[in-house]
């Protein structure tokens, strides 16, 4: 019996994918979160074979909990499943410790092929996207091109939350960080990308698929 655990602070989706593995009879969901923390406290309760999660969440985002689970457990099996597919977030992903990623365009059986691969001790990558970012998870002309692979795992996530419309304190409040932290963070981040304002920064954000249109109000 392969156990899973389900990220994802939509209670509409997490019930989805509980449905779509409860149909398998070698899968089984033994806990899900709406956030980051409440998935670590949940991997660290029910120590699950594979955790699926999404990136953004409240409380630090998926990043941040692929991280945390790596830092716990280094043999963790962690499958991202988001609407966002850029390659600079995907190299991300996997640079943290990721296993897999999906996107949520990918056909329903792929969450189960992918859940069943990572259990195996294989890697998975949604079929919509190219083969090669498995094997270079750091790299890329397009990131180069736009200081994005200077960025640290833990850079691109505050920069990721920046663009989304976070202000330095929540960002620090959700990765547990302290203002100061999160803006000395903003001040390297700022001169990697070579912006010098939040609308800048949005804006690349937004050109290279890191958030999607939606995602800054």
């Amino acid at each position: 019996m392969i156990r899973v655990l389900l990220a994802d602070d939509h209670p509409v989706v997490r019930s989805g994918y509980q449905r779509l593995l409860a149909l398998e009879p070698d899968l089984r969901v033994v806990a899900e979160a709406a956030d980051a923390d409440a998935a670590y406290a949940a991997y660290l309760q029910h120590q699950p074979d594979v955790v699926v999660t999404d990136l953004t969440m409240p409380g630090g985002g998926g990043l941040d909990l692929i991280r945390r689970v790596m830092r716990r457990d280094q043999w963790a099996r962690v499958l991202v499943f988001s609407m966002h597919d850029s390659p600079a977030l995907v190299r991300q992903a996997l640079a943290s410790g990721a296993r897999g990623f999906l996107t949520k365009a990918s056909a329903p059986e792929s969450l189960v092929d992918a859940v069943r691969s990572l259990a195996r001790g294989e890697r998975y990558l949604a079929a919509e996207l190219p083969a090669w970012l498995l094997d270079a998870p750091a790299t890329g002309q397009a990131d180069a091109d736009s200081g994005l692979a200077a960025l640290s795992s833990r850079e691109f996530e505050i920069f990721r939350l920046l663009a989304q419309g976070a202000s330095p304190t929540e960002c620090a409040q959700a990765l547990k960080l302290s203002p100061k932290t999160v803006s000395n963070h903003q001040t390297v981040i700022k001169d990697k990308l070579g912006v010098a304002t939040t609308a800048a920064l949005v804006h690349l954000a937004l050109r290279h698929g890191v958030i999607g249109h939606d995602s800054h109000a």
